[in-house]
């Protein structure tokens, strides 16, 4: 290139640039006027529904764990269920201290900075980021599934149920699983899933086969083993020999058969056998999801919301599933609670909607009836054909009466 070539090049850079620079001063006087929304502060608290006794000795649910998130903006996020992972205010000592750490941490901070914040400790406060998400979605005026790229607007639903009295729930009669099974059926709900832990896992497959008998055709049932309770976890033989006759009658899928930090156990027994396997719910951030996506470990993941470190996390979650073609179902939760994980589930399009944990034999919508005391609409989510619809409101989607959540503040 000469001299001339070089100069009309260089000119035509110039004039390109300037072209740019005068296309682009509309967008760069926009983002300056844009100002980070600071968190102004965070608290946890519980809130108490009046109920009569009989009401909460059946299992309704009246006291409620809130978060709230506050903005300099005004907006406020909540969530419900917890701060951290495991649920509840943080009321012990090690766990207040926790939660001041990441109160100090965040108060200040971009409210929209919740990648940056995942680094900073967040990834150990689940339900403070999902009360963050809640206000970013109310600032943006959509709800969160769609700020992360969603679209399904409804999803499939099943019910988890646990018996009261003994862990094993020995104590409750085989015929009444199938009663209550049949109850949520003709509810219009179309899976249902319960724990396994009768000393001879023989009579949970009779308990199972008696509840597809009495639900029919196209209901399924999926059992749980929650691997992480000691005295529960099998052996590799007993596990097979359950897989087998679990998957005889015609269960659809056996979650957490062995313990959590076993990788090769559940990949070994899939391969073995054609009921499906899955399990995750208990996993941190998303170095154990890589190992089970790499040793094959679980037919299905199952990351849970508040255990895996938020919407942000989960979504990732699902992504590294989907680039292994391995179906990802998020763990449920009850009452306000679901808002969060059914944000999340949407955003990525999950098959199954968990909502845990029903107590027999209340149907979801008798047992979670309080919280609409703080709520300006009359249902706290909608039911049609076996499936919830995704709130549409902004952030959660939950439409809160703040001024009813102040009155049952404890």
């Amino acid at each position: 290139m000469n001299r001339r070539e070089l100069f009309l090049s260089t000119g035509i850079v110039a004039g390109a640039s300037v072209a740019a620079n005068q296309l682009l001063a509309p967008v760069k006087a926009l983002a300056a006027q844009v100002k980070p929304i600071r968190i102004k502060d965070i608290e946890t608290f519980n809130i108490e529904i009046p109920a009569s006794a009989t009401e909460i000795e059946a299992g309704v649910m009246s006291r409620i764990a809130v978060t709230r998130v506050a903005t300099e903006s005004g907006v406020r996020g909540y969530s419900f269920g917890g701060a951290g992972g495991g649920g509840g205010a943080p009321g012990r000592r090690g766990a207040a201290a926790g939660f001041q750490k990441i109160h100090d941490t965040l108060v200040g901070a971009d409210l929209f900075a919740i990648g940056q914040h995942l680094k900073r400790g967040l990834l150990d406060w689940g339900g403070i980021e999902e009360a963050m998400w809640d206000a970013i979605g109310k600032v943006a005026g959509q709800p969160v599934y769609r700020l992360l790229g969603g679209s399904k607007t409804t999803v499939p639903a099943y019910i988890t149920a646990v018996w009261r009295g003994n862990m094993d729930q020995s104590q409750v009669p085989i015929k009444d699983q199938a009663v209550y099974a049949r109850r949520l059926k003709d509810a219009g709900f179309n899976a249902f899933k319960m724990r396994i832990f009768r000393p001879n896992f023989m009579d949970d497959v009779e308990s199972c086969a008696g509840i597809l008998a009495a639900c029919g055709p196209g209901f399924k049932v999926m059992v749980d083993r929650t691997a992480h309770i000691p005295g529960t976890v099998w052996n590799y033989a007993t596990g097979l020999a359950a897989a087998r006759a679990l998957q005889e009658v015609g269960v659809y899928w056996l979650e957490e058969p062995f313990a959590r930090d076993d990788f090769e156990g559940p990949a070994r027994l899939a391969r073995e056998v054609d009921i499906l396997i899955t399990g995750g719910e208990g996993f941190r951030g998303l170095d154990a999801f890589r190992e089970c996506l790499v040793h094959d470990t679980y037919d299905i993941l199952q990351p849970d919301l508040r255990n895996a470190g938020g919407l942000v996390t989960t979504c990732k979650i699902a992504a590294m599933c989907e680039a292994f073609h391995k179906p990802c179902i998020g763990h449920g939760s009850f009452g306000l609670g679901v808002a969060g994980r059914i944000q999340a589930h949407a955003a990525w399009g999950a098959p199954l909607e968990e909502l845990a944990l029903a107590t027999p034999p209340l149907l979801p919508q008798e047992q979670w009836a309080p919280a609409s005391k703080i709520l300006n609409s009359k249902e706290l989510y909608t039911f049609r054909n076996g499936e919830i619809e995704v709130p549409q409101g902004p952030g959660l989607g939950l439409d809160l009466n703040e001024e009813a959540i102040g009155h049952y503040k404890v």
